[in-house]
């Protein structure tokens, strides 16, 4: 049978997704192109590797995934939550086997050679998205790289990251530069290290990008999202179904969970550009800061109010808030060098923004301070 492969690079990371359907091996090349490096490669055997570089084998194959299933019941194995589901995990030596029961996936992991089976297509090809994702980052924290909560927008190879905790308008500060001609990097969680230079560099963190129903609507681009969905076009499929009914319906209000967070549209990264308009960006230097706050009922304005980066501002190595790292690849100790990375970007220029809805004067508010705080040679 054929063998289709997509190969993803992220700095000195490499990984390749091999599988007999297309549409993984696809879906791997849209979900990570637009912010890593990724192209169709010739397909490798499933006992190969490439260059030490780690591979996914990623397949519907439900007798696979039903013999991981046996194995896990009769070990002995733990049970935790993964990426939103019941995942059962038992490990023996240095590989990690898992079920995720009501997804009908199933996982075989080591460290070079990454398998997920399953009963249909699209639930593969999400969890392989996510295995590349965790393998890469463990490739990327060995070498320095940390996780920041923040995103990001650049212009001629310089940025600006946005800082501050859930709901403060990250996603908005980068969504409203890009519609200004920045590029997006990041639009919540971004890749950082402290260089030798003394620079801070960054790389997108790829992932389904979370965008409010109010933001869609305040930067004009609710009308034409909601169109492209009734005529039966799909956003990712993590988004909420609550968020899929009520653009389709036509509401506009923000829908909230049960403790309050927004539920948000997931689109894909190729999407931002597509449905939205927006230009991405792979990599850059940090120039300076912008910690916003929103105020439904003010005017754009500079604030007084300031947040000093901290190690609060990442991400644990071992602890996502939906990504515990169930297959061991990440480093038992953290990045190296958080705290100076910290420090320095304490260092850097940075303004505090109070952010309205009206999406024309927050914009033009941060094109200026965003402007003025990459100026500098």
């Amino acid at each position: 049978m054929t063998l289709y492969a997509t190969r993803i690079h992220a700095d000195t990371a490499t990984l390749t997704v091999v599988s007999h359907d297309q549409g993984v091996a696809s879906w791997a090349a849209r979900y990570f192109g637009p912010w890593w490096y990724a192209s169709g490669v010739e397909a490798l055997g499933p006992d190969d590797s490439a260059d030490g570089d780690a591979v996914v084998f990623a397949d519907v194959n439900p007798r696979l995934a039903g013999s991981i299933a046996a194995l896990v019941a009769e070990d002995v194995h733990d049970e935790t939550e993964y990426a939103g589901a019941r995942t059962l995990v038992a490990r023996r030596g240095s590989i990690t086997y898992a079920v995720q029961p009501d997804e009908e996936l199933a996982y075989q992991v080591d460290s070079r050679r990454l398998v997920v089976a399953g009963h249909q297509a699209e639930p593969v090809a999400v969890a392989a998205a996510r295995l590349v994702r965790e393998s890469v980052r463990g490739r990327l924290a060995r070498a320095g790289w940390t996780v920041l909560h923040a995103s990001a927008a650049t212009r001629d190879g310089k940025a600006v990251i946005a800082l501050g905790g859930r709901g403060t308008g990250k996603t908005t500060t980068a969504v409203l530069l890009a519609r200004s001609g920045w590029g997006l990097l990041a639009n919540d969680r971004v890749f950082a290290r402290l260089e030798e230079d003394g620079g801070v560099a960054i790389l997108p963190w790829p992932s389904a990008a979370a965008v409010g129903i109010g933001l869609l609507d305040a930067i004009g681009r609710y009308d034409s999202v909601r169109a492209r969905l009734a005529e039966g076009e799909r956003l990712h499929p993590t988004q909420h179904p609550a968020v899929t009914r009520a653009l389709v319906d036509g509401r506009r209000e923000s829908l909230r969970r049960q403790d309050e967070r927004e539920l948000k549209a997931q689109f894909f990264p190729d999407q931002l550009a597509d449905w939205l308009g927006l230009g991405l960006s792979a990599e850059a230097r940090v120039a300076g800061l912008l910690l916003p706050r929103i105020s439904p009922m003010a005017t754009a304005a500079l604030a007084e109010d300031d947040h000093e980066p901290s190690e609060a501002d990442v991400f644990p190595t071992g602890k996502e808030d939906r990504y515990p790292d169930v297959f061991g690849l990440l480093p038992a100790t953290g990045a190296p060098g958080v705290a100076a990375l910290a420090e320095h970007l304490a260092g850097l220029p940075r303004r505090s923004v109070v952010l309205g809805h009206d999406a024309e004067a927050s914009g033009a508010l941060l094109a200026k301070v965003a402007d003025e705080l990459t100026a500098a040679p």
